[in-house]
């Protein structure tokens, strides 16, 4: 008797979308569902290592280089594999979410590569999960062409030659997809968006002398990366493509992934391509695994920690080495401002923060970085260009005068800024702005001239929650209590309704993002993602 064919994956309280089924195939669902069999079982005991390697910081309050890995370390002879042609030359890279308009605008916009964003600048409706994957198709076809219902504005694809290379984020471990599920079970959201796009254009790009090229997000350790490693192994058997041709670059942006580096990229070393700086996310995993080690890992307001601080400097040189040693690609942090159309002065002054932050990034030794606006490319290419020149990148720039030790890292009383006040008000008023859209379906926000995504929303609870906790006394003599993040929150809440009027404030969803934050901001249970709550709020 023949076995029972595996039982496929359901669709589940999901409106129909047009076009969906060119997406979801019989045969592009099968090869999800058999992804989810191999490895998601795999995936639920990293995600339960996780806590108790953050039980262990909480009882220890430190980190450290692992001992058993220490041979892989000292060995000098590996290195990656040699970076493609198409991901040779980084030297800026645009992020943004998959809608159809900023799909035709990135490509367009100049940048080397386009971050094509199913994790933090994307919220994960079914709308933006399936929609995003057929934009991706539709580019890759050239089929694809937006004209703005407000404006007219049509937009179209330049020539091939002239687009960036796409690297896709797929979303991170924690994260699943509550409309497909396998026997009841959801699939991780990673292996929805890594299997749907794999699937759909793998050959594609293959054709159009590129390959399916990821960044893998909020990775905590080296076994996560191994999973990844055994992911992308599987599938390219499984697809009938030669193996290498996957790529990957890891972004270090949880505090034990630094601990990790040389590590992450020797499990990934058939796939790997390079590491990327991501400051937000890191500095809500430094909260998030030290919240109860005492005063001396308290941040100030986030715009206090910049990238000059001494432990984010111990960690971006650390990259640079770690990745220039081993043949991998270094990517930068984050330009997030977004030009004011209105005021000439504001872009003046912020124009030289992204040049003075691009000019230290290349001559450090970093091959590329990141901009969330097509204005600011050409600010960061400069940058690159004075460093580079015609080289594609600076790899044999090894940085072997970096030294870091363990503790560097993590040395957050190095700093002299102090939680202010007014520190408090902004991560309460850019919270609760950042929570409203995402719950209307908007990952990528626009706040105060600053291109926000979750990792900001991320950062704004998890400070309220530790000023609260390590119960921080503001220069104005309040202490940092619940009863005042109410007072705050109350207060921007009114000031919003006020700004806004009434008919746009009860159309929108401010009083569920005031509520939201409040609870992921003041529970005394520190929720590991404030986007899990959320997501059981989205439509």
């Amino acid at each position: 008797m023949s076995a029972p064919a595996p039982s496929p994956l359901a669709i589940v309280d999901a409106e129909p979308l047009p076009r969906q089924d060119e997406v979801l195939t019989d045969a592009a669902l099968a090869f999800v569902a058999e992804l989810h069999r191999q490895f998601t079982p795999r995936r639920d005991e990293l995600l339960a290592r996780r806590g108790e390697r953050r039980a262990e910081i909480a009882r220890t309050s430190t980190l450290d280089f692992l001992p058993e890995t220490a041979a892989i370390r000292a060995d000098d002879s590996w290195k990656v594999a040699p970076a493609p042609a198409a991901l040779n030359d980084r030297r800026v890279e645009i992020t943004g979410p998959t809608d159809r308009k900023m799909t035709i605008n990135a490509l367009n916009s100049g940048a080397k590569v386009w971050l094509a964003d199913f994790e933090d600048a994307s919220a994960p409706t079914w709308e933006n999960v399936i929609l995003g994957q057929l934009n991706l198709i539709d580019a890759y076809t050239r089929d694809i062409d937006f004209t703005d219902p407000k404006s007219g504005k049509s937009y179209a694809l330049r020539p091939a030659d002239e687009l960036a290379t796409v690297v896709t984020r797929p979303r991170g471990w924690h994260l699943n997809e509550r409309h497909l599920q396998l026997d009841g079970t959801p699939v991780p959201g990673a292996l929805v968006d890594f299997g749907l796009y794999f699937f759909h254009n793998a050959q594609r790009l293959i054709d159009l002398g590129k390959g399916p090229y990821f960044y893998l997000p909020k990775t905590e350790s080296h076994l996560e990366a191994r999973l990844w490693n055994d992911i992308f192994v599987f599938a390219q058997d499984y697809a009938g493509i030669p193996q290498g041709t996957v790529r990957a670059t890891v972004l270090i942006e949880t505090i034990t992934a630094a601990y990790e580096m040389e590590e992450i990229l020797y499990e990934l070393r058939d796939h790997a391509s390079g590491l990327n700086a991501g400051r937000w996310d890191y500095l809500f995993s430094i909260v998030k695994n030290f919240r109860d080690g005492g005063s001396k890992f308290v941040l100030p307001d986030r715009n206090a920690v910049t990238m000059t601080a001494p432990f984010m400097r111990a960690y971006t040189e650390l990259l640079v080495r770690t990745c220039h040693k081993r043949g991998a690609h270094a990517i930068g942090g984050m330009a997030a401002f977004i030009p004011s159309r209105r005021d000439a002065e504001v872009n003046k002054v912020a124009f030289e923060k992204v040049k003075a932050d691009k000019d230290r990034e290349a001559n450090d030794g970093f091959d590329g970085s990141w901009v969330a606006h097509p204005d600011l490319v050409p600010i960061a290419m400069a940058s690159f260009d004075a460093v580079l020149g015609e080289k594609p990148n600076q790899k044999e720039r090894l940085r072997e005068d970096v030294a870091v030790a363990a503790g560097d890292l993590i040395a957050i009383d190095t700093l002299d800024a102090k939680p202010t006040y007014e520190g408090l008000r902004n991560a309460v008023a850019v919270g609760i702005r950042y929570i409203e859209a995402w719950l209307r379906g908007m990952g990528a926000v626009a706040i105060f001239n600053l291109m926000e995504d979750a990792a900001t929303a991320e950062i704004s609870r998890s400070q309220i929650w530790q000023w609260i906790n390590a119960d921080v006394v503001f220069e104005n003599g309040k202490h940092a209590t619940a009863e005042l993040a109410r007072e705050v929150a109350a207060e921007e809440l009114a000031a919003i309704r006020a700004e806004i009027g009434e008919e746009a404030f009860n159309a929108g969803k401010w009083q569920q993002a005031h509520d939201l934050l409040l609870q992921v901001s003041l529970d005394q249970d520190y929720a590991d993602f404030l986007t899990l709550p959320a997501y059981e709020q989205l439509g």
